[in-house]
């Protein structure tokens, strides 16, 4: 039986905004409909890839067009519609998930084109300090590690979800979701673009004081259609940040432990652990030295894994390690910023090796340069540059280009 966002809910919903109206005069829900705030942003990318152990580089020049809007609120009820849809400009490119049979000769990029309801979901405010949203969403929890949206990618992950969020617990963020769908980057045209599940989210940050959290967390993940992606994740998470001289260091330390569930055909249990540190200076300059580990073991199937992250955001941009290696994987990196004459400068180096047994997966440098022209757009220079040490990571070389237009 197929799981749905309960339409009662949403009737419910409805149904205690009407009833509040009839006191409230002065909010209709034709203004209310009409009264809203449209968005539009236009964002266009080139990417070279450039891969070992496939004959043909990939190129590809794709662009995203987006479109949504936001209604003005009424009895405590509004609604938010997004609609995305991206061009092949240039594709010599596997666009990955199956949406490109004929192309399995070049590398993959991951941005499918045609048309997508990114996000279709009701707002009702309980009270000043409690939310509820129900349908089409974005969900991103903490640095995405574990919940994101991929946003990198043309086409967004979002959430079929009913999503619960107060303050009203003292010095407490909490957020839970309840998720019957997840809406990958692969789009509604083939199978793995859609994965039905029977999740839940549950998320509480709690300030410490003005500098320090503390973020428990649970995530169960019971997925029918990818029954290795069926798992329960149980952690915590602690950041903050002290002077240090004329700068200030940010801390991140965060343990994790993962095992099956479900439908999930191994059995396993499974670590995960991240400390970094990060200097920043009055003058823009920052410095920073990290260490991840995903837990692995000698026998397959048993490492630890993110199936909703935000994964192009960790472990290296050239995107080499979306599943977890069977052994694990440890990531000892070091970062480099710098802010000068509106131009924001990152570099990175990785270090990747097995976290059970001795193997070296590699090295990586990840730079790019990015900056914002006037109000209204952006420009961005990117590039990872992979170099294996194993023969199941091929040396991998990745040039992006991208610009964006927002109003």
């Amino acid at each position: 039986m197929k799981r749905t966002i309960p339409g009662l809910l949403i009737a419910a919903m409805l149904l205690s905004s009407v009833t509040v109206a009839v006191a409230d005069e002065g909010n209709t829900l034709g203004e209310a409909l009409t009264s809203g705030k449209t968005g539009v942003n236009l964002r266009a990318r080139y990417e070279r890839v450039d891969q070992d152990n496939i004959s043909s580089d990939a190129d590809a020049l794709t662009a995203r067009l987006r479109l949504n809007y936001r209604t003005g609120q009424w009895s405590g009820l509004s609604g938010f519609v997004e609609y995305d849809y991206v061009f092949h400009l240039l594709s010599d490119f596997n666009s990955g998930g199956g949406t490109s049979p004929d192309k399995s000769n070049y590398p993959v990029v991951a941005d499918p084109n045609g048309a997508d309801l990114n996000q279709l979901y009701l707002d009702y405010s309980l009270s000043a300090d409690s939310k509820l949203r129900a349908g089409r969403q974005r969900i991103l929890l903490d640095n995405q590690r574990f919940v994101g949206g991929v946003g990198w990618r043309q086409n967004e992950q979002t959430y079929d979800a009913l999503t619960f969020t107060t303050t009203a617990i003292s010095n407490t963020a909490l957020s839970y979701s309840y998720v019957t769908n997840v809406r990958r980057i692969f789009g509604e045209r083939v199978p793995a673009g859609r994965n039905d599940v029977d999740t839940h989210l549950l998320n509480a940050r709690i300030s410490i004081n003005d500098s320090w959290t503390v973020t428990p967390y649970y995530y169960r993940i019971d997925n029918d259609d990818i029954a290795a992606f069926s798992n329960a994740t149980a952690g915590a998470r602690l950041a903050g940040s002290f002077k240090a001289g004329e700068g200030k260091v940010a801390v991140l330390a965060e343990l994790a432990t993962q095992s099956d569930i479900a439908n999930n055909p191994v059995s396993y249990d499974a670590e995960y652990a991240h400390l970094s540190g990060m200097w920043s200076s009055a003058n823009g300059l920052s410095l920073g030295i990290a260490y991840e580990s995903l837990g692995g073991s000698s026998a397959p199937g048993m490492a630890f894994r993110t199936p909703l992250a935000t994964l192009h955001a960790f472990q290296g941009w050239a995107d080499k390690f979306l599943a977890t290696p069977a052994a694990g994987i440890n990531d000892l990196f070091a970062t480099v910023k710098y802010t000068a004459a509106g131009w924001k400068l990152t570099g990175v180096y990785h270090d990747f090796s097995a976290e059970t047994g001795s193997v070296d997966y590699g090295t990586e440098f990840d730079v790019s340069a990015g900056r914002k022209i006037g109000k209204h757009y952006g420009v961005l220079f990117k590039g990872a540059f992979f170099s294996g040490d194993a023969a199941a990571y091929p040396d991998t070389n990745k040039f992006w280009i991208m610009v964006t237009a927002n109003y």
